[in-house]
């Protein structure tokens, strides 16, 4: 594991990278949402023994913003600003060159799913396919504005993240869970850094993304690449979710379920053309045990759907050979609901 601080015009990025990039498969990049890093965003998902099968087939960058890392010292009050959620995504390119990394996965939650998405769209060439959690394209409007104004005069900085990554029902029920990321928050973030980052990307830039739609212009601004994108029902995102045609997982999928979205990833990389040979996940398994005689209409659906995919795709991407995996064939619980861009996956979970 090589942990470096890439030098940028804005300042240190702290990057982890489990690994070497090998030859012209990517490397999966993954970016925190605020008020985290790259251990407390990301570990429960890694480590979860489904995703073992994936990262033994790539490498994996973990990227934390400036100044977010645990025990990190305050950032300059004088002559520095803190970097844009635009000039975020413009450091990856500089870290890119440092690992040697010629193309990526993305994997982003909230700010990091905006900021790889901004990336994608600025830099198509070097992302392969993007896992967006979270994920809101959208300026914050001014009546979302002003409530947040007014929110942070009567509530503490560690409260605005945690009604962030977290539902209401959440919030009410699972006590322990909130405070953990609370304790988190409070005691491992430098406040000053925090509030940087916060907003920054409260100040974020609609990212303009539409859909092509078949007879209309095709010249749209969208994201080029094949994308997962993740939703769940008690996320706090939902609204901007469905407004922005994009979704979010609830923060339960990580905490309690990682092995759902390990399940959903491992299906979409297939779907790219990479680990064609890789087995079944332990949940595949069990459905596929318990659930045969649903195996010819999945099979049906999964090469109906596979088909779509190569068609959105302009065929088989980037000369690799392609999957016939279909998202719905890899659980019955996961949806094919209509797609915001060509090539786009969506996943309820």
């Amino acid at each position: 594991i090589q942990e470096e601080d890439v030098e940028t015009p804005w300042g240190k990025v702290q990057c982890s990278l489990k690994g070497n990039p090998r030859g012209n498969r990517p490397v999966i990049l993954t970016y925190h949402d605020i008020g985290l890093n790259h251990q407390t965003c990301f570990s429960s998902l890694f480590e979860h023994e489904d995703m073992q099968e994936i990262t033994g087939h790539f490498a994996v960058c973990h990227v934390t913003a400036i100044g977010q890392q645990e025990g990190a010292s305050m950032l300059p009050t004088t002559g520095f600003e803190y970097p844009s959620m635009d000039q975020m995504s413009e450091t990856l390119p500089i870290i890119l060159k440092h690992f040697g990394i010629r193309t990526i996965i993305g994997v982003g939650v909230g700010a990091g799913a905006y900021i790889l998405a901004k990336f994608a769209l600025s830099h198509p060439d070097l992302v392969e396919g993007l896992v967006l959690i979270n994920f809101n394209a959208q300026a914050e409007g001014w009546m979302d504005w002003a409530a947040n104004k007014i929110t942070g005069w009567t509530q503490t900085l560690s409260d605005v993240v945690i009604t962030h990554l977290f539902g209401k029902e959440e919030i009410q029920n699972d006590h322990d869970l909130i405070a953990t990321f609370r304790h988190h928050v409070t005691n491992n973030v430098n406040q000053t850094n925090l509030q940087h980052f916060v907003k920054s990307y409260y100040g974020r830039k609609d990212l303009e993304i539409e859909r092509p739609v078949p007879g209309g212009n095709m010249n749209v601004k969208t994201l080029k690449c094949p994308s997962l994108l993740v939703v769940g029902d008690s996320s706090p995102a939902v609204d901007a979710v469905v407004s922005s045609a994009s979704t979010s997982p609830s923060s339960e999928l990580y905490t309690k379920a990682p092995g759902k979205l390990t399940e959903a990833i491992k299906y979409f990389v297939q779907g790219m053309g990479y680990m064609a040979s890789a087995s079944m996940t332990r949940l595949i398994r069990s459905r596929t045990s318990s659930g045969n005689s649903c195996s010819s209409l999945d099979g049906s659906r999964s090469r109906s759907q596979s088909a779509r995919s190569q068609a959105q795709q302009g065929g088989e991407p980037r000369g690799r050979s392609h999957t016939d995996v279909s998202m719905e064939s890899a659980s019955h619980s996961l949806a094919e609901p209509a797609m915001p861009a060509p090539g786009t996956a969506q996943v309820t979970c």
